[in-house]
């Protein structure tokens, strides 16, 4: 039997890696407040290889969670405004001419690292909202026949104001669908915003989040075998078919124009492996399932008309369907 090499570092164990992941929570904590669940919703995105739809209001601190999150990870990270004149090019990149060798060079745009923080998507036109199609499914760029790979890992973090229309454009469905999860990033309570002024009294600078103690907890490496292990959680037949029961059910509802696809599907299985690899389960149970629906489907849904004009809600039609689909015991 040889030795191993001098030197090599042991591969972490699952609990290290768990605890790792665990670290960039109360990390991201030290800049944002009171908004745990949103930076947990972040948390199953990577693990899952997927990406995140932040809504929420402005003021909420969508933009500073992202940019906590990102420093916590120590992962590179760029910011798209994203503006009506906005050009697929200025997102994935463009051919420029080079006069020295007379040969058009490929430029690459922010969408080439590892966190992209996509601001006010919805401010920008189907066209180039598509430019961000690609790089989401297939993680890479096709420019002149030329197709380059995306850094991994690669997450991207998309915002929009739910309130203000003027000046917008709905995203499409297939936009939408290529987004793992929905996350709702709501005002506070009173203790945390409380917390939120007691930290800005104190000279806390939302730009310098070195100067606040943000540091890089985890590294590329431990983020993609987390990846790697939350793949490997094992699943039940029959929590299989409680997933496609759910599916079905989204389109039989009287209320759904759209129900949700087989990738919504696959996609609830995805988020509900990191959910349970999160909390230390080998297994996914009806229970991890049951949390990552909403925030999975709820934007993978559309209303018929006079539902919408009723006043039902997304949220409300999925929480019917969970409670008249038969769970597996």
């Amino acid at each position: 039997m040889t030795d191993p090499t001098p030197g090599a570092a042991a591969s972490p164990s699952p609990d290290q890696l768990r605890d790792a992941m665990t670290r960039v929570r109360s990390e991201v904590g030290k800049a944002v407040v009171g908004q745990d669940g949103t930076v947990t919703g972040l948390l199953i995105a990577l693990l899952s290889r997927g990406h995140v739809l932040l809504e929420g209001v402005p003021g909420v601190a969508k933009t500073l969670l992202v940019r906590a999150f990102s420093t916590a990870l120590g992962l590179d990270t760029k910011r798209i405004q994203f503006t009506p004149d906005l050009m697929p090019g200025d997102v994935s990149g463009s051919l420029v001419y080079d006069a020295k060798t007379g040969e058009f060079e490929f430029r690459e745009g922010p969408v080439f690292t590892n966190i992209v923080l996509a601001d006010e998507i919805n401010r920008t036109p189907p066209k180039t909202q598509a430019a961000l199609l690609e790089a989401m499914e297939e993680r890479q760029v096709s420019t002149d026949g030329v197709t380059r790979a995306l850094p991994d890992p690669f997450l991207v973090a998309a915002t929009q104001n739910p309130i203000e229309h003027e000046g917008t454009y709905t995203l499409p469905e297939a936009q939408l669908d290529r987004f793992l999860l929905k996350l709702i990033v709501d005002i506070p309570p009173r203790d945390a915003e409380l917390a939120v002024l007691r930290r800005h009294a104190s000279g806390f600078d939302p730009r310098d989040l070195a100067g606040a103690g943000l540091a890089q907890v985890v590294t590329a490496d431990e983020i993609r075998a987390a990846q790697r292990a939350a793949a490997s959680v094992t699943v039940a037949d029959d929590v299989l078919g409680y997933v496609v029961d759910l599916a079905q059910a989204t389109r039989r509802s009287p209320s759904v124009q759209l129900g949700v696809s087989p990738r919504a599907a696959t996609a609830l299985l995805a988020a509900s492996k990191a959910w349970a690899w999160l909390g230390g389960y080998p297994a996914i149970t009806p229970d991890h399932v049951q949390t990552m629906l909403v925030p999975t489907w709820r934007h993978r849904i559309r209303l018929r008309a006079d539902a919408e004009l009723e006043g039902v809600s997304v949220d409300a039609v999925l929480g019917s369907v969970l409670q008249q689909t038969r769970v597996p015991i």
